[in-house]
């Protein structure tokens, strides 16, 4: 009962006959002015939204405008209340209000933050197959909101004079804990971003596999990336799930990530006596024998070096499929066997010549 008195004398000399005519005029004028820019906003923005048809985001997202609206009536409420509050002397209003405000404007920014995340998840995600885009978009849109809010929640309090600041300090303890806890699954997080942002690899690319078990293959098509690991199945039917954090530091071949062709070189050890003309022209031969060789880039066949008991050439074709790598070496490799066979072309293996010497000072050879 104390209290309720007390207020009212405090508002007593602001409602006298003069003064509370006069507040009230300067509250009508004020009123009407807001109504009028209201009315002038609301026209621009309707003018600009069909001429902005054209923008693929305002063409599909209908609620941009309605929200941008939304928000100028926020701000002309606030300030005619500010007005107001100040025209009337109501101090206790001054920080309240605004806290008010700064709570309500979360609620349109969290709006289009979600229309604007949507927006680039169809233009973005609809264009991978990879399911990480997926999860990340997933996670900005649950916890955008939630943080909009707290940002909001902190902005007002400290506009009420709260003392914010010992909040904040243990929310930074706390967030610095968790992230030594959980530093390799924030670290496997973050690499599975980079990997979206840098896209080595899509789903269905064939890449290397430098950790697979000893004397299984080394490569493999990759069947998912996820958030913390991508997972690759070898072709001897082995899935080997990886990190995402040990692929970032890696280097990364992907044989298709360009084109499916790719170039096989094939190394082919002869004798130093054989026919390298012949030899290069039965290779060729055997090439052109196999039919998924592409005829454009032709095959050709170089000497590489001289080695220690054959002349080494090599054999470099084209493929358009680069998962026939290994069975293109194999089924080349196999026919040339046979046709250096027919043309009498010596495959080299390594002789040596041993020297006996008898104790009589005599030597004999074998």
């Amino acid at each position: 009962m104390n209290r309720l008195k007390e207020i009212l004398n405090y508002l007593t000399p602001y409602f006298s006959s003069d003064t509370l005519t006069s507040a009230a005029l300067k509250t009508i004028s004020a009123a009407l002015i807001a109504l009028i820019v209201w009315l002038i906003i609301k026209l621009i923005l309707g003018t600009a939204h069909k001429r902005l048809q054209s923008v693929d985001l305002i063409r599909v997202n209908t609620r941009l405008f309605q929200l941008v609206r939304k928000t100028c009536g926020y701000a002309i409420l606030l300030l005619l209340g500010l007005y107001v509050v100040h025209l009337f002397h109501f101090g206790f209003l001054e920080k309240p209000l605004p806290a008010l405000f700064i709570l309500l404007f979360a609620g349109p920014a969290r709006e289009f933050l979600v229309i604007v995340l949507s927006y680039f998840e169809k233009k973005w995600v609809d264009r991978t197959a990879t399911k990480v885009d997926n999860i990340i978009f997933d996670l900005l849109n649950k916890f955008s909101g939630a943080i909009i809010y707290v940002v909001a929640a902190v902005l007002a309090l400290d506009q009420l004079g709260v003392n914010v600041m010992p909040f904040v300090a243990g929310a930074g303890v706390l967030g610095v804990a968790v992230g030594f806890a959980a530093k390799d699954t924030l670290s496997n997080l973050i690499a599975g971003i980079l990997l979206i942002i840098d896209r080595p690899f899509e789903m269905g690319d064939r890449i290397e596999v430098w950790s697979a078990p000893a004397g299984s293959a080394t490569w493999g098509d990759v069947i998912d990336i996820g958030l913390r690991a991508t997972k690759i199945k070898t072709t001897d039917n082995i899935v080997i799930v990886i990190p995402n954090n040990e692929i970032m530091k890696r280097d990364i071949v992907n044989y298709t990530l360009i084109s499916s062709d790719i170039r096989v070189r094939i190394n082919i050890g002869v004798s130093y006596d054989t026919d390298i003309d012949l030899a290069k022209k039965t290779i060729l031969k055997v090439a052109s024998e196999v039919n998924w060789i592409l005829k454009t880039p032709e095959p050709r066949v170089v000497v590489r070096t001289f080695g220690e008991s054959s002349v080494d050439l090599q054999l470099r074709v084209w493929i358009g499929d680069a998962r026939k790598r290994m069975a293109t070496i194999s089924a080349v490799t196999d026919r040339i066997k046979c046709a250096f066979d027919a043309e009498g072309i010596e495959i080299p293996y390594p002789k040596r010549d041993i020297h006996i010497v008898h104790s009589n000072g005599k030597k004999s050879q074998k």
